[in-house]
């Protein structure tokens, strides 16, 4: 119930929970979970030393003290240009959108556990490309909501090594839209439009272990479950001479398990230098059929290949609780070009970031900012809509976000 709540704020306030596609170029996962991470390159697994530990690694809640609180707010701009085969070209909307993180631990006195609870966003789609493109019943625009409310527990074993385990309850809602007819075709005033609207609730976990065997150095893992979300809606038809009723409909659309590596370095209190490596298993992602739709059952392929993020930060302090971050991560594709959709126009992507903020007695803040960019990817081989469109042709992106969030510790 809370997740459906949060997510029907998000939607009445206008807030998308962004895909990690547009934004990271790993499927549709959100990576980006709080500026302290993101500045620095999201190198944090062993370092992990606020509340987003949480998602980061749970069992880095075991550094805090008392009770510690997070409020942040990622927002980005998505920057995907298009240019056709044909020269034909299309942008998607580059409207900013807004993803809420909120974390909650609590480290007893004297006791070696921790607890912890999150709410955040770790998949999600938010893409519109309008009607007026060379792929238009390949796609106009898609939406997927994907809140997590995730609650752990973390014991330390001793003062270098601890382990955590957490359960993920996760909400989710579609939408989609895509034309039957290529505009060109369609008289003036005219439509034929194919929706869908769905949404489903699923359970997971997430584990997390760090090791410091060194007061320099630190190991951090951390694993997040797969999910499989069963979509139950609506679709229907628009312009066509079936009836535009809606129809009960059903797709089921698998959320792919992670694992992040990583290794923190200090050689002074006053650095710290983190490498993490980040596998997704996007090969668990394969075809999706919607059922019970008006034009029959109409299968939905990904057929996604795993693949990794690599991952390089560095953080310096600069004296009375003063920081500044710095990341840089390689993020490599896992949409091939035959199923690739314009929903999900994933790339290698270069991805940049800088960040600061300030750690006080009580209360603290940070900001950070980063962009994508993948120098453009040619699509070649695409698989045609039943209307003949494809998605051949040059996708460019340069993506930019900023994220804030305010820490309170009591």
């Amino acid at each position: 119930m809370v997740l459906m709540i949060f997510g029907n704020f998000c939607r009445k306030a206008g807030i998308i929970f962004l895909s990690g596609s547009v934004a990271e170029g790993v499927g549709f996962r959100l990576p980006n979970q709080d500026p302290e991470g993101i500045a620095r390159g999201n190198a944090f697994v062993a370092t992990a030393d606020n509340p987003s530990a949480i998602y980061y690694n749970p069992a880095g809640i075991t550094q805090l003290e008392g009770h510690n609180v997070s409020f942040g707010a990622y927002f980005i701009t998505t920057g995907i240009d298009f240019t056709a085969t044909d020269g034909r070209e299309a942008s998607a909307d580059s409207a900013v959108q807004v993803v809420p993180q909120v974390y909650y631990a609590y480290s007893p006195e004297d006791s070696p556990w921790s607890f912890g609870m999150g709410l955040y966003a770790p998949f999600g789609l938010g893409i519109d490309w309008g009607s007026d493109t060379p792929f238009s019943t390949k796609i106009e625009e898609g939406l997927m909501l994907y809140a997590t409310f995730n609650t752990v527990a973390a014991y330390e074993v001793n003062d270098s090594l601890s382990v955590a385990a957490g359960l993920t309850f996760n909400y989710s809602e579609v939408e989609l839209q895509q034309a039957l007819v290529p505009p060109a075709l369609i008289p003036p005033g005219g439509r034929s439009q194919f929706r869908y609207e769905g949404d489903d609730l699923a359970v997971g976990f997430n584990l997390g272990l760090l090791y410091q065997p060194h007061e320099k150095w630190s190991i951090g893992l951390t694993y997040r479950s797969q999910s499989e979300m069963n979509y139950q809606g609506k679709s229907r038809v628009l312009g066509t001479p079936l009836p535009e009723d809606y129809q009960s409909t059903g797709v089921a659309l698998k959320f792919p398990d992670s694992i992040d590596i990583g290794v923190s370095y200090r050689p002074t209190p006053d650095w710290n230098i983190e490498v993490n490596v980040d596998w997704t298993n996007w090969d668990r992602v394969n075809t999706s059929t919607f059922r019970g739709t008006p034009l029959g059952d109409v299968d939905l392929p990904f057929e996604y290949e795993s693949g990794f993020m690599y991952e390089i930060g560095v953080t310096r302090q600069l004296g009375k609780g003063y920081w500044v971050s710095a990341g840089y991560v390689y993020s490599e594709n896992s949409v091939p070009n035959k199923t690739l959709s314009p929903t999900n126009a994933d790339s290698d992507l270069h991805l940049g970031s800088l960040g600061f903020g300030h750690r006080g007695d009580t209360w603290g803040w940070a900001l950070a900012y980063h962009f994508a960019y993948n120098g453009g990817r040619t699509v070649k081989g695409n698989t045609p809509s039943p209307a003949g469109e494809t998605a051949n042709g040059k996708f460019e992106t340069f993506n930019q976000a900023v994220n804030v969030s305010c820490h309170f510790k009591f």
